[in-house]
């Protein structure tokens, strides 16, 4: 199981490394969850800690960044409810500006996920962010719960590997939904059982608080911060909890802070169809022939999973991930094109190594966590808990929507957070942020995993003042460095010189 939410980057990565790129416990009585704007930071002894940088470490199943590359590990309270109690370590990663003066600051990134690791993932994006460098020292980091940061593993790499082969993502018998539903609860309960404690301390909440910490730390007075993806939600929330605190933030490929979990799937399966369709367009074709082609080869593995040239096989969940990863940028629709014809002779290894890569599953056998990360932390933030039942009334819906991802993320709204062992925080996010200094949220008309319309409710509900609200007219997940001059300037002359565009700037394709 697994949802759909990650920086362009990161997926096109995965590709890349895979060889495919053909040319590339707490509830809360607060209906939000975050109380009140907070400008507490966390303990005083927490914030006068001097962090031990030094050369960084291998992240599991990678190699080192190069000698530019500083680590150190972050002090903060397990439960900030209690700031002088027990500590976790939170990994950082810095590359120190390049520029001989007039240096800004630290510009913190998050990159996404929920579950992301900005550790590994910043060293790989740092050409992208050269002109932010001359000024910045570039900083990352592994929020709680993931990476090299107090990691959570809910289950082995065999169990992770059965579960693809056996359970069916889209049931349709009784028989196919009861296993669904008991790998669902399985999962949470691995969860329970390995990150114990951790498991109700790996919240968006505590994760803004820790950056303020973090901006303590390294000695700014504001933070300066780009959020992708999930790391716009995160930006959100901490300009709520500390608006005067905001120094430049930008969002890019921006979360609906609108949606609860329902809707923000309904998003997805809207996004991912549409940008499907583009793909379709693309070629001369009709999306709707090539959708319901999709269909008729996802009812086929359904029936019986393909062949691949290896020992595993291709069923339709691992179809519909090796689909859906190339809808994450233009640059990858070759592959999914490559990816269809195989499927159409009856080989399924594109599509197979295709989903691999979105799951980073090495040719080993070995999986990151990222998966198991992303669920506990978006599980711990929302409080809905669908039964199945009520997913199973939402599949004509979601049908309608997309006739390729609405089943899966329809049962998915049920399944995903199934007997979780703790309670969820809130029904959607609270951005608001009086106050705040001018944040600037970026949207692309052709992204799949956070739909346009997201960035204008963000932009809305950062409030009056706040959000500055600026359109590309493009395709894939995210818009900065993804090929558009009029996005890049504005963006650099933002975070480089504090220039805010106009609000509705639209850069065209």
């Amino acid at each position: 199981m697994q949802r759909y939410v990650r920086s362009a980057a990161l997926a096109a990565a995965g590709i890349l490394v895979a060889g495919l790129a053909v040319g590339c416990d707490g509830s809360s009585d607060d209906p939000k969850g975050q109380g009140k704007q907070d400008e507490k930071g966390a303990g005083k002894g927490l914030a006068a800690q001097k962090l031990d940088w030094g050369r960084c470490k291998a992240p599991e199943g990678g190699t080192a960044p190069g000698s530019g590359w500083q680590c150190a590990t972050l002090k903060v309270p397990l439960d900030y409810a209690k700031p002088d109690g027990e500590t976790i370590g939170i990994a950082l990663i810095r590359g120190k500006s390049t520029g001989e003066g007039d240096r800004i600051g630290s510009l913190v990134f998050n990159f996404g996920g929920p579950g992301g690791s900005g550790v590994s993932g910043l060293p790989s994006f740092a050409d992208m962010y050269g002109s932010l460098r001359e000024r910045y020292d570039l900083v990352s980091f592994d929020p709680r719960g993931v990476g090299a940061s107090e990691g959570l593993r809910c289950r082995d790499d065999k169990a992770t590997q059965a579960a693809e082969e056996k359970v069916d993502l889209t049931p349709d018998t009784p028989a196919e939904e009861k296993a669904y539903f008991k790998d669902a609860a399985d999962f949470g309960a691995g969860c329970a059982r390995g990150a114990k404690k951790l498991i109700g301390h790996v919240s968006t909440v505590e994760a803004a608080r820790d950056m303020d910490l973090m901006r303590q730390v390294l000695g700014d007075d504001k933070l300066h911060y780009m959020g992708v993806s999930y790391g716009t939600e995160l930006g959100g929330t901490y300009a709520h909890l500390f608006p005067k605190r905001v120094g430049r933030l930008a969002m890019d490929a921006v979360v609906d802070p609108s949606a609860d979990s329902v809707g923000h799937a309904e998003n997805q399966a809207r996004g991912f169809q549409r940008a499907l369709d583009n793909y379709f367009k693309s070629r001369g074709q009709d999306p709707k022939a090539g959708t319901a082609k999709i269909a008729k080869l996802f009812n086929r593995l359904d029936a019986e999973p393909m062949r691949t040239s290896g020992d595993r096989k291709l069923t339709e969940s691992l179809a519909s991930t090796g689909i859906l990863v190339t809808l994450y940028s233009k640059q990858t629709w070759p592959a999914l094109t490559r990816g269809l014809q195989d499927a159409e002779k009856g080989d399924g290894t594109t599509l197979l190594r295709l989903a691999d890569a979105y799951n980073e599953r090495d040719a080993s056998g070995r999986y990151s966590t990222q998966n198991h990360a992303q669920r506990a932390i978006s599980c711990l933030d929302a409080k809905a808990r669908s039964t199945p039942e009520e997913a199973g009334k939402r599949l004509a819906r979601f049908r309608e929507i997309s006739p390729v991802f609405g089943t899966f993320m329809a049962w998915d709204t049920a399944g995903w957070c199934h007997r979780w062992p703790v309670s969820g925080q809130h029904d959607s996010p609270e951005v608001s942020a009086p106050g705040a200094a001018p944040i600037l949220v970026i949207g692309n008309t052709g992204d799949p995993a956070t739909p346009y319309e997201g960035a204008r409710k963000m932009a809305d509900e950062l409030g009056k003042g706040v959000g500055v609200h600026m359109t590309w007219k493009g395709e894939g997940h995210g818009a900065y460095g993804n090929g558009s001059d009029c996005v890049d300037d504005a963006v650099d002359d933002y975070l480089l010189k504090g220039r805010t565009p106009k609000d509705g700037k639209v850069c065209e394709s």
